[in-house]
């Protein structure tokens, strides 16, 4: 569960300044958050983000961490949208807890 709560976390943490060459969105963020990452468990939690997130869904979750409380909008909405895009971005979580447990 700590990981699930961390791969959301380090997915919303976007940094504007650019990341390793070939980093996506999701490995940025990781990568420029204060939890402790290692580039490994990063380019893992992308792997997550790539296996269940659209692009578009991950400059999303990325910019969570930016404006923590716009997540707490986006679970708390009642737009279709937003529930769509809150179950994609629970399985991410739970695919970055699974698959990068190691």
């Amino acid at each position: 569960m700590k990981l699930h709560v961390f791969a959301a976390a380090a997915a919303a943490s976007l940094s504007v300044s650019p990341g390793p060459a070939g980093a996506g969105v999701v490995e940025r963020a990781c990568m420029a958050s204060d939890r402790g990452a290692n580039r490994a468990l990063c380019a893992c939690i992308q792997q997550a983000a790539d296996m269940t997130l659209t692009g578009r869904d991950q400059r999303r979750a990325a910019g969570f961490f930016r404006d923590p409380d716009r997540a707490q909008e986006v679970f708390l909405s009642q737009r279709a949208a937003d529930d769509a895009f809150w179950v994609r971005y629970q399985a991410f979580g739970d695919m970055a807890g699974a698959y990068c447990a190691g």
